[in-house]
């Protein structure tokens, strides 16, 4: 199982760090980040794989992901948060770090990270 955690309310502006446990997942699997605003698909983020990560144009330059093996955690660092990056996050792993969400077999639950003023 994949668990998140670390969303919460911010202001436009701030940064927020998110976790995902991911046990025996990170060192032999793709990680990634999606997210779903309320109305709205599904839509990649970020994903990380032997070292290689790949972002969404939105997230480039913005947000980091990151993986720790000896913690088995995959991590988004999000700085400059906008209204818009309002959503719910979720961590997922797969095979390959594609952005498909369809590429990704296992779901955490979802964080909620709220950017308002």
């Amino acid at each position: 199982h994949l668990v998140e955690s670390g969303g919460g309310l911010v202001q436009p502006g701030d940064s927020l760090r998110l976790t995902c446990v991911a046990p025996q997942r990170t060192a032999s699997y793709a990680m990634a980040w999606f997210r779903q605003a309320p109305g709205k698909e599904r839509e990649f983020v970020a994903a990380i794989r032997a070292g290689f990560a790949y972002y969404s144009e939105d997230a480039k330059g913005r947000f980091d992901i990151d993986v720790d093996n000896s913690k088995d955690e995959v991590y988004l660092q999000m700085n400059s948060l906008k209204p818009e990056d309002t959503a719910v996050y979720y961590c997922a792993s797969g095979h390959l770090a594609r952005r498909s969400k369809d590429d990704y077999g296992d779901w955490g639950q979802g964080t909620q990270v709220t950017v308002s003023s």
